[in-house]
């Protein structure tokens, strides 16, 4: 699996892209910046143009596509005017930056961002936070009093994120989403550390719980069995990752899993029998897109 289409919905609104010109106006839309290969605009001067033509005082979440040669050049300018323009942006309340496909650039080549802290501050009223890609990605820790959901996908996020994570405080918390990867992509970390996150991190409001993409599933599933605030998830996601047998019977014997309303484990390397006893056992079980179980080669579906 790779991340061949742009999202299509966003903050609960449907996403439309933005290149120029006149912005298509609406309460339920959200406008996706998105510059083309060969376009000598950079992403400030395309931000600069929508921000000139919507109500500023109106908007309330924006998404950061394409912009130029992303596996050389970094969103920082577009972050920082937006981080300077705060005032007029009362309403703001969710980003999404390097919303692009693996045909527009692979997510372990997208620069990211340094300039996240400096957003946080300023808008404190920001609930939605996503970013795609980790390279030069710079998260210190933060303190937040309102964001709600987090999102950071990566095909290896580095050891220094989730040790931030780990140092954080965002006691709005209910959705956290992290995409772990692979080692060979810039993945370092192990239970502990994870661990170590969610103490910090899970409040009393957390819902959603995805730890995806990870080629340490296993034994992020056998941690989790044994966690008795699982049972007040909604969602718990290890979908993506190299999740197979071992993984699979500690969920089975968890009694805290099964009342999980979704139990995300697709792309998986779990054996029809066990399949068949998730199935049984757990009403809310995915189990999308399995992998061969006999591969002794296991691999994230999103890595490069």
């Amino acid at each position: 699996m790779t991340i061949s289409e742009r999202t299509e919905t966003f903050f609960g609104k449907t996403v439309q892209d933005y290149n120029g010109g006149d912005p298509a106006s609406g309460p339920g839309l959200v406008h996706r910046l998105v510059l083309d290969y060969d376009d000598t605009r950079s992403l400030l001067a395309l931000l600069d143009e929508y921000l000139s033509k919507v109500d500023l005082g109106q908007l309330e979440a924006l998404i950061l596509g394409l912009w130029n040669e992303p596996h050389d050049n970094g969103p920082n300018e577009a972050l920082d005017q937006l981080a300077q323009l705060a005032p007029q942006l009362p309403n703001f309340k969710a980003l999404f930056v390097g919303d692009m496909t693996y045909e527009e650039c692979e997510i372990s080549w997208i620069v990211q961002g340094t300039r996240y802290q400096h957003l946080l501050h300023a808008f404190p009223k920001l609930e939605a936070l996503r970013i795609r890609g980790s390279t030069s990605l710079q998260l210190p820790p933060v303190t937040h009093a309102g964001l709600r959901e987090l999102i950071i996908e990566s095909g290896g996020l580095p050891l220094e994120i989730a040790q931030s994570l780990a140092q954080s405080e965002l006691p709005a918390l209910e959705h956290l989403e992290l995409w772990l990867g692979d080692d060979g992509y810039g993945f370092q970390g192990d239970v502990a550390l994870y661990r170590r996150v969610l103490q910090q991190l899970r409040t009393p409001s957390l819902r959603v719980l995805g730890l995806r993409d990870a080629q340490i599933a296993d034994d992020l599933a056998a941690w989790l069995a044994h966690e008795s605030w699982v049972a007040s998830l909604d969602t718990l996601d290890l979908s993506l990752g190299t999740l197979g047998d071992k993984g699979a019977q500690a969920l089975l014997a968890s009694p805290y899993v099964a009342s999980l309303k979704r139990l995300d484990l697709s792309h998986h390397y779990i054996s029809p029998p066990l399949q068949a006893q998730l199935r049984a056992a757990i009403p809310g079980v995915v189990l999308d897109d399995a992998q061969d179980p006999e591969d002794d080669h296991r691999y994230v579906a999103v890595g490069e």
